[in-house]
């Protein structure tokens, strides 16, 4: 790959964690329940880090902390893209924080299978694993309070 196609495609990642990061800013205002507020706000944070590791492109550390398969519960398959507006409520807000994860999850494994570099691969795998995570913490946090109450 040239360094101007890896250039845009490391651009174009760290404009999408800039979104996520503001995303869960954002949305962590507009939640009442202070343990969803903290999860946003987490989440936000590690996107930060995602998005500093991309500007530094720190690709030669990922290897040590892949940590293999990340459970997936589906939920966010099973539901239809929410929208955050004044009126969203807390389902909606976690339908559409799953499926910005699963979206970035998706974004970073097609990178990963696409790179040649292995350590650009392995950031890329342990990025996709990072989104993972984060999209089973929220439907987590879904199964618990949304599919529970109905």
């Amino acid at each position: 790959m040239d360094k101007a196609r890896l250039d845009e495609i490391i651009e174009f990642a760290i404009e999408k964690e800039q979104q996520a990061i503001e995303f869960y800013a954002r949305a962590s205002e507009t939640v009442k329940r202070a343990n969803l507020r903290e999860m946003l706000l987490q989440l936000a944070e590690q996107e930060r880090g995602h998005k500093r590791r991309l500007e530094r492109l720190e690709v030669g550390a990922a290897s040590e902390h892949i940590t293999g398969e990340v459970p997936d519960l589906k939920i966010a398959e099973m539901t239809d893209q929410g929208d955050i507006s004044p009126d969203a409520d807390y389902q909606d807000l976690l339908v559409v924080a799953m499926k910005r994860e699963e979206k970035a999850h998706n974004l970073y494994s097609l990178l990963a299978s696409n790179s040649t570099e292995s350590a650009l691969k392995e950031l890329f795998e342990l990025l996709a694993q990072d989104e993972a995570r984060h999209k089973l913490a929220l439907e987590k946090e879904y199964d618990e309070h949304v599919l529970t109450d109905n």
